[in-house]
């Protein structure tokens, strides 16, 4: 990280236990190391054992993510800068509106069995990534899941996280696989819109469809880390991990190009 996005990571980077007055004792290692480290990982795509020797021990990184992941920090650390990234752009901190889709992505052989599967549909044999953005294009919240799982079941779960963390939202658009009982599952119990946009039937070839355009660039965003090129997370919540990593990349760097 450059020293312009650094203080930008160390501003939302959650407050450690010790200095809060939690017990606990100062880590001994640096946060901005580890951080760099987590970061080029996710970008470059590499296994943990590979971390390059300019960083620390791949088994301490390790232990940083895996603290990160199983205290919720990383979303902590994740949704503070989406925040920030929401007041550059004009934005009230909190959104009103969301979009919903799922990507497919292949599971290396590393993934265990029972979580993964195989989607008819795009005939992907991995995992599915169910995520909700705001207008932004910036993460809300999202859900890995088996590839099988269809988009109205997992659509339940991720609506439900939605509306637990981001009560204000009311509207949410989607595409075709969310129609049925969802709509209004969503209008009953979590007083959400569900507002399906569906393709013409006289449009031919490519089309940019509103609203859901957003989300598809969202996916893009992902992309550019190797590391979610495909999935090679044992556990769910570790894929999960890696995604809202990937989007803090995405978000400190432009907070760093702005003027403070």
């Amino acid at each position: 990280m450059s020293e312009a996005e650094w203080a930008i990571v160390r501003d939302a980077m959650p407050v450690p236990g010790w200095l809060e007055g939690h017990g606990g004792q100062p880590e001994g290692y640096c946060h901005r190391q580890m951080v760099d480290a987590v970061r080029y990982l996710v970008a470059g795509g590499i296994t943990w054992r590979a971390m390059p020797a300019d960083f620390p021990a791949w088994d301490r990184v390790y232990a940083f993510f895996r603290r990160w992941r199983n205290k919720g920090l990383v979303t902590e650390f994740h949704d503070r800068l989406r925040e920030r990234t929401r007041e550059a752009a004009g934005r009230d901190p909190e959104p009103t509106a969301g979009i919903i889709d799922a990507q497919s992505v292949k599971a290396a052989a590393s993934v265990p069995a029972e979580s993964r599967g195989f989607d008819g549909g795009k005939k992907v044999n991995g995992r599915k990534r169910h995520i909700v953005v705001d207008a932004l294009g910036l993460l809300l919240v999202v859900l890995v899941t088996a590839a099988s799982v269809t988009d109205r079941d997992a659509g339940q779960t991720l609506l439900a996280r939605l509306h637990e963390r981001h009560w204000r939202i009311t509207l949410v658009w989607a595409d075709g696989g969310y129609t049925g009982r969802l709509v209004g599952l969503a209008r009953e119990a979590w007083r959400i819109a569900l507002n399906v946009v569906r393709r013409s039937d006289d449009a031919t070839g490519f089309t940019v469809l509103p609203k859901r355009w957003l989300v598809e660039r969202t996916f893009a965003w992902l992309m550019r880390s190797r590391r979610l090129a495909r999935d090679y997370e044992g556990r769910t919540d570790s894929s999960e991990a890696m995604i809202r990593w990937s989007m803090s990349m995405v978000m400190s760097r432009r907070l760093a190009r702005r003027p403070r």
